[in-house]
């Protein structure tokens, strides 16, 4: 199970109560299903990523919380992984033993961790490269590694800050395919940051769209269209329209 709750979230960086404090989140609060895509979009700087980092464990809330199934989150741990732009390998380690990683940390038995592993490696497509280290491979397969990495501890929250950014727009598209391909084998509550209307769309079932600094959502959106999704359909382009104008509006009231 993974349902996920985002109750109350603000966050604030410096006393609360001083002129050069930051109020980076305020009274941020949707819900996604269990095994549901939602992707959180919003201009720089709008709280994106500091609510991923709350999700994830890494900071605290000032106040409200994350909560997954009931349960808040308030610690890093296997059942809320998180998949970096940078890939975060560990490059002194092929791609089997990257993989296999998180299990180790588990206290997996070794033949279920072989197991699984080599069950994720096949799911990502990378047979041939369990040797191979993290500067022998492309950057599409390096976030590839990293996929399979953090679905082989079996996560209740996938968590995913631009996974794609630093690809070029064909490796980019490829990938985004691909993680539709994995997370339709394995279902998933995954939460995503990104910058891109047509990432959102191309992979959620549900947008968190965010408003400017202090980030709260401004719109929650269900995305209700069959996938595979096709960029040209009309009720793709009316989403888009919706999309664009909500965050364009935003940007122009400021």
């Amino acid at each position: 199970m993974g349902r996920l709750a985002v109750n109350g979230v603000s966050k604030i960086y410096g006393e609360s109560d001083a002129s050069s404090s930051v109020v980076a989140l305020r009274d941020v609060t949707f819900e996604v299903p269990d095994n549901h895509f939602c992707s959180i979009l919003g201009h720089s700087g709008c709280g994106k990523t500091t609510l991923l980092n709350i999700a994830a464990g890494f900071e605290r809330a000032t106040t409200g919380a994350v909560m997954v199934d009931g349960v808040s989150i308030d610690l890093p741990g296997w059942r809320n992984t998180m998949i970096f732009q940078d890939y975060a390998l560990f490059p002194w380690m092929n791609v089997f033993q990257n993989i296999v990683f998180g299990l180790e940390m588990k206290e997996v038995a070794r033949k279920e961790r072989e197991d699984i592993t080599r069950h994720y490696i096949g799911l990502v497509g990378l047979e041939a490269f369990e040797t191979k280290f993290p500067h022998q491979l492309s950057g599409g397969m390096r976030q590839r590694v990293a996929i399979a990495r953090a679905l082989a501890v079996q996560p209740q929250l996938l968590l995913m800050d631009e996974p794609f950014a630093a690809l070029d727009a064909q490796n980019r598209s490829f990938m985004q395919d691909e993680l539709v391909r994995i997370w339709q084998r394995e279902p998933k509550t995954v939460l995503l940051v990104t910058h891109s209307i047509d990432e959102a769309i191309k992979l959620s079932d549900c947008i968190a769209v965010m408003t400017s600094r202090p980030g709260s959502v401004k719109e929650f959106v269900r995305v209700d269209l069959p996938r595979p999704r096709d960029e040209d359909d009309a009720p793709y382009i009316a989403l888009k329209r919706k999309l664009r104008e909500l965050i364009r509006d935003d940007f122009v009231s400021r």
